[in-house]
Protein backbone atom coordinates (compact mmCIF):
# COMPACT_ATOMS: atom_id res chain seq x y z
CA UNK A 1 0.00 0.00 0.00
CA UNK A 2 1.13 3.55 -0.79
CA UNK A 3 0.29 6.32 1.69
CA UNK A 4 -0.23 9.81 0.28
CA UNK A 5 0.34 12.38 3.01
CA UNK A 6 -2.64 14.71 3.52
CA UNK A 7 -1.59 18.17 4.69
CA UNK A 8 -4.16 20.19 2.72
CA UNK A 9 -1.99 20.26 -0.43
CA UNK A 10 -3.68 20.57 -3.79
CA UNK A 11 -2.83 17.57 -5.96
CA UNK A 12 -3.55 14.58 -3.71
CA UNK A 13 -6.45 13.15 -5.73
CA UNK A 14 -4.67 13.36 -9.08
CA UNK A 15 -1.69 11.46 -7.63
CA UNK A 16 -4.05 8.88 -6.13
CA UNK A 17 -5.92 8.44 -9.45
CA UNK A 18 -2.67 7.97 -11.38
CA UNK A 19 -1.55 5.22 -8.97
CA UNK A 20 -4.94 3.52 -9.00
CA UNK A 21 -4.88 3.56 -12.81
CA UNK A 22 -2.32 0.76 -12.74
CA UNK A 23 -3.80 -1.05 -9.77
CA UNK A 24 -1.91 0.31 -6.75
CA UNK A 25 -3.66 0.28 -3.38
CA UNK A 26 -3.51 3.81 -1.96
CA UNK A 27 -4.63 5.72 1.10
CA UNK A 28 -4.71 9.48 1.66
CA UNK A 29 -4.01 10.09 5.33
CA UNK A 30 -2.37 12.24 7.98
CA UNK A 31 -2.60 9.46 10.58
CA UNK A 32 0.82 8.42 11.90
CA UNK A 33 0.03 4.72 12.17
CA UNK A 34 -1.48 4.56 8.69
CA UNK A 35 1.50 6.34 7.12
CA UNK A 36 4.10 4.29 8.98
CA UNK A 37 2.17 1.11 8.20
CA UNK A 38 2.32 1.72 4.47
CA UNK A 39 4.94 0.14 2.21
CA UNK A 40 5.76 3.45 0.50
CA UNK A 41 4.99 7.12 1.16
CA UNK A 42 4.34 10.08 -1.16
CA UNK A 43 4.49 13.76 -0.21
CA UNK A 44 2.77 15.64 -3.03
CA UNK A 45 2.02 19.35 -3.00
CA UNK A 46 1.28 22.59 -4.76
CA UNK A 47 1.35 25.98 -3.05
CA UNK A 48 3.63 28.05 -0.86
CA UNK A 49 6.62 26.70 1.11
CA UNK A 50 5.71 28.43 4.40
CA UNK A 51 2.05 27.38 4.33
CA UNK A 52 3.06 23.80 3.62
CA UNK A 53 5.58 23.67 6.48
CA UNK A 54 3.04 25.28 8.82
CA UNK A 55 0.53 22.57 7.93
CA UNK A 56 3.07 19.76 8.34
CA UNK A 57 3.92 21.08 11.81
CA UNK A 58 0.25 21.62 12.73
CA UNK A 59 -0.69 18.05 11.87
CA UNK A 60 2.43 16.61 13.55
CA UNK A 61 3.64 15.26 10.22
CA UNK A 62 7.25 16.47 10.22
CA UNK A 63 8.25 13.80 12.71
CA UNK A 64 6.14 11.18 10.94
CA UNK A 65 7.97 11.94 7.68
CA UNK A 66 11.35 11.69 9.40
CA UNK A 67 10.32 8.41 11.00
CA UNK A 68 9.13 6.97 7.67
CA UNK A 69 12.45 7.94 6.07
CA UNK A 70 14.43 6.46 8.98
CA UNK A 71 12.57 3.17 8.43
CA UNK A 72 13.94 3.14 4.86
CA UNK A 73 10.49 3.22 3.30
CA UNK A 74 10.64 4.39 -0.32
CA UNK A 75 9.59 8.04 -0.10
CA UNK A 76 8.61 10.26 -3.05
CA UNK A 77 8.28 14.05 -2.97
CA UNK A 78 6.39 15.70 -5.85
CA UNK A 79 6.67 19.40 -6.84
CA UNK A 80 6.40 21.35 -3.56
CA UNK A 81 6.95 17.97 -1.89
CA UNK A 82 10.46 17.93 -3.40
CA UNK A 83 11.21 21.44 -2.15
CA UNK A 84 10.07 20.67 1.40
CA UNK A 85 12.66 17.88 1.68
CA UNK A 86 15.44 20.49 1.59
CA UNK A 87 16.59 23.01 4.19
CA UNK A 88 15.01 26.28 3.07
CA UNK A 89 13.48 28.22 0.17
CA UNK A 90 13.93 31.74 -1.14
CA UNK A 91 10.13 31.85 -1.28
CA UNK A 92 9.92 31.90 2.53
CA UNK A 93 13.07 33.34 4.15
CA UNK A 94 13.63 32.12 7.70
CA UNK A 95 11.34 29.10 7.34
CA UNK A 96 13.09 25.78 7.85
CA UNK A 97 12.26 22.89 5.55
CA UNK A 98 12.50 19.24 6.56
CA UNK A 99 16.26 19.26 5.95
CA UNK A 100 16.38 15.63 4.83
CA UNK A 101 18.48 16.58 1.80
CA UNK A 102 21.04 19.34 1.21
CA UNK A 103 20.44 22.05 -1.36
CA UNK A 104 18.79 25.40 -1.99
CA UNK A 105 15.37 26.24 -3.39
CA UNK A 106 15.84 29.35 -5.53
CA UNK A 107 13.59 31.68 -7.53
CA UNK A 108 13.67 31.04 -11.27
CA UNK A 109 15.64 34.05 -12.60
CA UNK A 110 13.81 36.66 -14.67
CA UNK A 111 14.74 36.49 -18.36
CA UNK A 112 13.26 38.31 -21.38
CA UNK A 113 10.50 36.16 -22.87
CA UNK A 114 10.56 33.70 -19.96
CA UNK A 115 7.22 33.25 -18.21
CA UNK A 116 7.17 32.68 -14.45
CA UNK A 117 5.68 30.52 -13.11
CA UNK A 118 7.11 27.94 -15.46
CA UNK A 119 4.08 26.02 -16.68
CA UNK A 120 4.54 23.47 -19.42
CA UNK A 121 6.42 20.53 -20.88
CA UNK A 122 10.21 20.31 -20.69
CA UNK A 123 12.59 17.54 -21.68
CA UNK A 124 14.78 15.85 -19.09
CA UNK A 125 18.47 15.07 -19.16
CA UNK A 126 18.35 11.77 -17.28
CA UNK A 127 21.32 10.32 -15.43
CA UNK A 128 21.88 6.68 -16.42
CA UNK A 129 20.98 3.84 -14.03
CA UNK A 130 18.50 5.78 -11.87
CA UNK A 131 15.72 3.69 -10.40
CA UNK A 132 12.90 6.20 -10.91
CA UNK A 133 13.68 6.59 -14.62
CA UNK A 134 14.32 2.94 -15.46
CA UNK A 135 13.01 2.24 -18.97
CA UNK A 136 12.47 5.94 -19.74
CA UNK A 137 14.32 7.48 -22.68
CA UNK A 138 16.63 10.43 -22.18
CA UNK A 139 15.06 13.72 -23.35
CA UNK A 140 11.55 12.50 -22.43
CA UNK A 141 9.10 15.32 -21.71
CA UNK A 142 7.35 15.93 -18.38
CA UNK A 143 5.02 18.64 -17.08
CA UNK A 144 6.16 21.41 -14.72
CA UNK A 145 4.29 24.07 -12.73
CA UNK A 146 6.64 26.08 -10.48
CA UNK A 147 8.30 29.43 -9.77
CA UNK A 148 11.11 28.05 -7.57
CA UNK A 149 13.64 25.34 -8.38
CA UNK A 150 16.18 23.09 -6.71
CA UNK A 151 19.92 23.50 -6.82
CA UNK A 152 21.16 20.42 -4.97
CA UNK A 153 24.36 20.73 -2.95
CA UNK A 154 25.72 17.45 -4.31
CA UNK A 155 25.40 16.61 -8.00
CA UNK A 156 25.53 12.91 -7.11
CA UNK A 157 21.91 12.94 -5.89
CA UNK A 158 20.57 14.56 -9.08
CA UNK A 159 18.68 11.99 -11.18
CA UNK A 160 17.45 14.38 -13.89
CA UNK A 161 17.96 17.98 -15.00
CA UNK A 162 16.17 20.43 -17.27
CA UNK A 163 16.74 23.97 -18.53
CA UNK A 164 14.37 26.88 -18.00
CA UNK A 165 16.35 30.11 -17.89
CA UNK A 166 18.83 28.21 -15.72
CA UNK A 167 19.80 24.61 -14.97
CA UNK A 168 17.11 23.05 -12.82
CA UNK A 169 17.62 19.89 -10.80
CA UNK A 170 14.35 18.25 -11.78
CA UNK A 171 14.64 15.00 -9.84
CA UNK A 172 16.77 13.53 -7.07
CA UNK A 173 17.50 10.08 -5.66
CA UNK A 174 19.28 9.54 -2.36
CA UNK A 175 19.01 6.21 -0.59
CA UNK A 176 15.27 5.54 -0.30
CA UNK A 177 14.34 9.20 -0.93
CA UNK A 178 13.12 10.14 -4.39
CA UNK A 179 11.67 13.44 -5.58
CA UNK A 180 10.49 15.21 -8.73
CA UNK A 181 9.98 18.93 -9.29
CA UNK A 182 7.64 18.10 -12.18
CA UNK A 183 4.25 16.41 -11.88
CA UNK A 184 4.46 12.75 -12.94
CA UNK A 185 0.69 12.44 -12.43
CA UNK A 186 0.21 15.06 -15.19
CA UNK A 187 3.01 13.84 -17.48
CA UNK A 188 1.21 11.26 -19.62
CA UNK A 189 2.72 7.82 -20.21
CA UNK A 190 6.19 8.95 -19.09
CA UNK A 191 4.80 10.14 -15.76
CA UNK A 192 2.82 6.95 -15.23
CA UNK A 193 5.97 4.92 -15.88
CA UNK A 194 7.85 6.99 -13.26
CA UNK A 195 5.09 6.36 -10.71
CA UNK A 196 5.04 2.68 -11.63
CA UNK A 197 8.82 2.49 -11.13
CA UNK A 198 8.37 4.03 -7.67
CA UNK A 199 5.53 1.62 -6.84
CA UNK A 200 7.76 -1.30 -7.87
CA UNK A 201 10.68 -0.39 -5.59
Amino acid sequence: MIAIIDYDAGNLRSVEKALQYFGEETVISRDRDVILGADKVILPGVGAFKDAMDNLHRYGLTEVIREAVSLNKPFLGICLGLQLLFESSEESPGVEGLGLLKGRILKIPERPGLKIPHMGWNSLEIRPHTRLFEGIADSSYVYFVHSYYLKAEEDAIVAAKTEYGTEIHASVEYGHIYACQFHPEKSGETGLKILKNFASL
